[in-house]
């Protein structure tokens, strides 16, 4: 029936281009939005409009912020020598939730993969490099996801690390499932991971 709606299919459509989101979960939204009325709607489009409009990276870690640096940046109180590095802000999000990690972030934008033509320029590697050479940093903590890809990006970055003979360089000790997204795991094993992290170098 949809397909003779254009405006729905149109609407759909749009839902589909989010991640994770397939078609059948795209027509439930487009649905939704014509369940609200005219009002929520608005409301709707305009929270997505600010967002966009409003949130960019932030300059020092690449974390997501409406103000000039992000709040883990601002925080005086963090340990700035311990930086944790994360695939994208969700990652870094989830470790949030933990409450336990008290230093700061570094988000790559991704991770390497041959197989997608994703090499270390194509992520923020250089970005991480020139904070361990610029900062007073005493340990780097990856924490990509237990993926293929995420395994490669850090045995890439332990070993480009390696050189800098002052720096502990730790891998989170995973008790979450290989091939499984940091985003999903729930903050008692996410919490166990941090705590047991362990050196790389």
């Amino acid at each position: 029936m949809s397909e003779h709606i254009e405006s729905l299919q149109r609407l759909a459509e749009q839902f589909g281009r989010l991640q994770g989101v397939g078609k059948k979960s795209a027509m439930r939204m487009a649905f939704s939005v014509l369940e609200m009325d005219e009002a929520k709607v608005a409301e709707f489009a305009t929270a997505m409009l600010d967002a966009k409009e409003r949130i960019h990276a932030c300059p020092i870690c690449g974390n997501f912020t409406e103000d000039e640096v992000c709040y883990v940046c601002q925080d005086e109180t963090r340990n700035q020598k311990i930086i944790c590095v994360v695939e994208d802000v969700k990652s870094l999000m989830s470790i949030e939730k933990v409450r336990e990690y008290r230093g700061v972030y570094h988000v790559l934008n991704g991770v390497i993969s041959p197989v997608n033509g994703i090499t270390p320029d194509k992520i923020r590697f250089a970005e991480l490099m020139q904070r361990v050479n610029t900062e007073d940093i005493d340990e780097v903590i990856i924490a990509t996801n237990a993926t293929p890809d995420g395994e490669i990006t850090a045995m890439y970055l332990s070993r480009a690390l390696r050189p800098f003979e002052h720096l502990r360089v730790s891998r989170l000790a995973y008790g979450i499932p290989v091939g499984s997204d940091l985003e999903y795991a729930d903050e008692v094993t996410l919490g166990r991971a941090l705590e047991g992290r362990r050196s790389l170098s």
